[in-house]
């Protein structure tokens, strides 16, 4: 999410589509992070399960976002910075 609100702020459509390719990658590692609590035990299969597909979704409204900037970066579709 701060990556996020942090390439909203940065002002310009290509900061910020770099940083939703840093919030896709950080949504990847939080998956990892899942697999490991798998395999060491506090988290069952059925959690993880669910995690994971949240991760998947995250990454997926990322991607979105990443694809489509003049629907959601202010100031693309028009190319002048906010």
């Amino acid at each position: 999410m701060a990556n996020l609100a942090e390439g909203f702020g940065r002002g310009s459509a290509k900061e910020c589509i770099q940083f939703f390719v840093i919030a896709r990658g950080s949504a990847a590692k939080v998956k990892s992070l899942g697999y490991a609590a798998l395999d060491l035990g506090p988290l069952e299969e059925e959690q993880f399960s669910d995690f994971a597909e949240r991760c998947d979704r995250i990454r997926a409204l990322l991607n979105g976002l990443i694809r489509h900037p003049k629907t959601t970066v202010p100031g693309a579709a028009s190319g002048v910075p906010r």
